[in-house]
């Protein structure tokens, strides 16, 4: 019964990466085709980074379901979120120092699965009405 509770969750986030992932192959193979491979691999790069950052906090926040663990799921979600963000910067930070990246498709498509992260479970919700 507990783990009935946070199957929707579950599910939403597992669409949610499945989009995102999706969103940067074909930002990053469309970039490669219409630029050159150098901003492919930038792209890639760029949203991979918020896609493992964003996979690895929906990992913690449904570590812990139901009433009974309602504090460990408070405390897994605040780490997940501290770890996602600790997750971004270090990614980030390996890409600038020792990576030949260019920044503005790396930038780009990191910000356009953010915005992704945003909208999209909105689109999910209306859809179900």
């Amino acid at each position: 019964m507990v783990a009935a509770l946070a199957r929707p969750g579950r599910e939403l986030a597992k669409r949610l990466l499945m989009i995102e992932t999706g969103a940067v192959t074909l930002v990053a193979a469309g970039v490669t085709v219409a630029v050159n491979s150098e901003w492919g691999v930038s792209a890639l790069i760029g949203g991979s980074i918020f896609v493992f950052a964003n996979a690895v906090f929906a990992l913690c926040a449904f570590l812990f379901v139901g009433a009974r663990a309602a504090k460990m799921v408070a405390v897994s979600f605040y780490a997940g979120e501290a770890l996602k963000i600790l997750i971004t910067v270090a990614l980030f930070s390996v890409a600038y120092m020792y990576m030949q990246v260019e920044l503005v498709p790396l930038k780009l498509t990191y910000l356009l699965v953010l915005g992704i992260n945003i909208f999209a479970p909105a689109l999910f919700i209306n859809n179900k009405k």
